[in-house]
């Protein structure tokens, strides 16, 4: 009876042993699994490259800001390129962007990338950037704020239409397309378009390391071509997303052939469809009358 009370103690103490090494065999592999699958296909433990791309009419986009201080805050991101393709948008919307990239520029290099079109609003992004870089041909600048009205009293009258409003003050609701702009009214709109422009041209000027009076001398509203803003020192150099890598390699002490990982948003059913109502709608008419408020935008067939 001894010896069997011996033998079960053992085997017990066998199977122990063995369910430990099995259990552990089984989490190594787990983690070289895991290790495996963030080395060859992106797993946010493995460092990597983030790539934002800015594409079209900019607009403030909480979901976006917040996916940029994600970015900020995670270790394994190392650096961002920012890929630009616009032709600017509300200034609040250029403004936002900025500064969120901008914050992200305090912890890792960034770089701006522009392509076809990086201008207004889009040039202001840009500007946060460590660096920029364009194609010869990108056109760029365009620096400058504007505000749209339309004024259809006239149409109206012809046809019998009258509009009125009740209003507390002169200035309420103005400009109104349906009635003249008065010199008080304009005055109003000026100082507006020129406080905002007057912080555009005040960032040109820090960021790009120019005098108030070089920045100002830039921003007429013209474009320049990526070769021109070269030479005006509005960007850096020229080149695209291989020439951006090889920077952030060479100037930023980064390993080579790092990642590049899109900055993702996340965005429901309802948001895309009226993501793509918006974009029916500018099929039809100025993405320029579809932004309300201040803008930045270059657009060459309206100006």
């Amino acid at each position: 009876m001894a010896l069997d009370a011996d033998y079960l103690v053992d085997r017990r103490r066998l199977k122990r042993r063995l369910f430990l090494w099995r259990s552990l065999a089984i989490v190594a592999l787990v983690v070289g699994v895991a290790a495996g699958i963030g080395r060859f296909a992106g797993f946010p433990h493995s460092d990597y490259i983030a790539r934002l791309n800015v594409a079209g009419v900019i607009v403030d986009d909480a979901k976006l800001r917040r996916a940029l201080g994600v970015i900020a805050r995670d270790g394994n991101a190392r650096a961002m390129i920012v890929h630009i393709n616009s032709p600017g948008g509300t200034v609040v919307g250029g403004e936002a962007l900025y500064h969120e990239i901008r914050k992200v520029a305090e912890r890792k290099p960034v770089i701006a990338v522009m392509g076809e079109l990086a201008t207004s609003a889009g040039y202001m992004v840009a500007l946060a950037g460590n660096r920029i870089i364009a194609r010869n041909g990108t056109i760029t600048g365009s620096i400058g704020v504007i505000m749209q009205t339309t004024e259809v009293s006239g149409l109206l009258n012809k046809l019998g239409i009258n509009t009125e409003a009740v209003k507390s003050g002169p200035l309420k609701a103005a400009p109104s397309p349906f009635e003249p702009m008065t010199p008080a009214v304009r005055r109003v709109a000026q100082s507006l378009v020129d406080d905002m422009f007057e912080m555009f041209v005040d960032l040109v000027a820090k960021r790009r390391n120019m005098s108030p009076g070089d920045a100002l001398a830039l921003a007429d509203g013209r474009v320049y071509t990526g070769r021109l803003a070269v030479e005006k020192k509005l960007i850096d150099g020229i080149g695209g997303e291989g020439e951006a890598v090889d920077w952030l390699e060479k100037q930023s002490n980064l390993p080579p052939g790092l990642p590049l990982r899109d900055v993702h948003i996340d965005r429901n059913v309802t948001e895309w469809i009226d993501y793509f109502g918006s974009m029916g709608r500018k099929a039809v008419f100025s993405e320029r009358l579809t932004l309300d408020g201040l803008i930045s935008v270059w657009h060459p067939d309206l100006r």
